[in-house]
């Protein structure tokens, strides 16, 4: 008698979803048209709020969480879900430009509390550990807004001729070109094979119960293949020094989350959850990280976003205060609220001078960093244990570990991502 083979039972398929349908969080088929039905969080935070008692701030997150998991437009093959964080900007940077352009004291209030709301809802993002397109949109929307503003009000007057607006629209372009590739690939370090991972793991087991067995070639060398680079300058002879093989330094390479030896410098993001080469910092104005493969082309839209928005300031305050300087009529100008448009380009004057002000700023430690060959996670990590050489206040911090010079430690930054960077014999321990 010949056995019965089994056969699996065939799984449903699953219907299709149309352009207004979409899978939820629960996993269950939802409909755009019921973003308002079964919202018992949302009816327990108005009720508690209506009879002033506190709202919980779970009940807060669960109402985020079920606002950004509703919030979707429809599309082909089932509704797309939309970001809530890139829409605040959109909605809220013209409102407060226009409310701020009715009166100075207006301006004033408005121009000095967008700073603050943007830092509250930065530190609220990060210490929540959490991706954000809230920065990045308000970044690219400002400058569409203020590009738009300035075709509106300021060249109908008739004071920017053709060549100074192609020169100022070829640097917006700029801005956007640079943007894009400071968003691409930052040197994330993938999981290896899964062969090259147990090795990692028995490496790691073998150095926590017996450490490592010397390799060949220069002393010094890891386990990764790169070699460890000399301590700090200042470090004392009271404290050990970790030799390139110990333990515990590889404990210290080792990354738990992604399963992998880093190289030097390399750093895990907590926000984006992965490893990165030469790891400066997470920046939220493109919600991203820093490192090894995109640095350069950070540095190059900071500054083609100085030169562009100093040019277009100078263009506008040239083209409504035409009797004065820059510089005087950007604090004396007036008549300037005699009329709205001018009184609006005065105020998206000042935004850009707040914007540009905070971004010079960055691109100064930027470049104190590069000329001590230092990032700026090594500069946080020197500041809390209190290493490294401090000068001007803390504003410029040499940890010493890879300084080489000004020139060299420039054109080791220029020679980012192209070939790995070989250390001097000096280095080597």
């Amino acid at each position: 008698m010949k056995p019965v083979k089994k056969t699996k039972a065939e799984e449903p398929e699953l219907e299709p979803l149309c352009c207004c349908e979409y899978i939820d969080r629960n996993g269950e088929k939802n409909h755009v048209a019921a973003c308002l039905c079964d919202c018992q969080d949302l009816d327990e935070g108005c009720d508690r709020w209506i009879t002033c008692k506190s709202v919980q701030p779970e009940t807060c997150e669960k109402i985020m969480d079920t606002i950004s998991d509703r919030l979707r437009i429809p599309w082909l093959r089932g509704a797309k879900k939309v970001n809530i964080s890139i829409l605040p900007p959109l909605f809220l940077l013209p409102v407060f430009l226009r409310v701020a352009s009715w009166h100075f004291l207006l301006g004033a209030v408005v121009l000095t509390s967008l700073p603050v709301l943007a830092l509250w809802y930065y530190y609220l993002t990060h210490r929540r550990k959490e991706q954000t397109l809230f920065f990045l949109s308000l970044g690219l929307f400002s400058l569409g807004y203020m590009y738009y503003v300035f075709l509106q009000e300021v060249v109908p007057k008739g004071r920017v001729g053709p060549t100074r607006l192609a020169l100022l629209s070829c640097g917006l372009l700029l801005i956007l070109f640079a943007l894009y590739r400071a968003k691409k690939n930052p040197g994330y370090l993938r999981n290896p094979a899964p062969n090259d991972r147990a090795l990692s793991g028995s490496q790691v087991e073998c150095l926590n119960r017996k450490g490592p067995e010397k390799p060949k070639g220069f002393p010094g060398a890891d386990l990764s293949g790169g070699l460890n680079n000399r301590a700090p300058k200042d470090e004392t002879k009271d404290s050990p020094r970790t030799s390139a093989g110990s333990p515990a330094k590889g404990k210290e390479d080792w990354c738990a989350k992604c399963q992998l030896v880093r190289p030097a410098r390399a750093w895990h993001c907590r926000i984006c959850g992965i490893c990165v080469r030469r790891m400066d910092h997470h920046c939220v104005w493109i919600n991203s990280c820093v490192g090894e493969s995109n640095h350069q082309a950070f540095i190059l839209a900071l500054l083609v976003f100085l030169l562009t928005s100093v040019y277009g300031i100078t263009l506008t305050l040239d083209t409504i205060c035409t009797d004065r300087s820059v510089f005087t009529a950007l604090f004396y100008c007036p008549g300037v609220y005699a009329n709205y448009s001018s009184a609006l380009c005065f105020t998206c004057v000042w935004y850009s001078v707040i914007i540009t002000g905070s971004m010079a700023y960055i691109f100064l430690i930027q470049l104190i960093n590069i000329s001590y060959n230092v990032t700026e996670r090594e500069v946080q990590q020197a500041l809390r244990q209190k290493t490294g050489r401090r000068l001007l206040c803390g504003l410029i911090v040499d940890t010493g570990q890879y300084n080489r010079g000004f020139l060299r430690n420039w054109h080791q930054f220029s020679t980012l991502g192209t070939h790995p960077f070989h250390h001097p014999a000096e280095d080597i321990v």
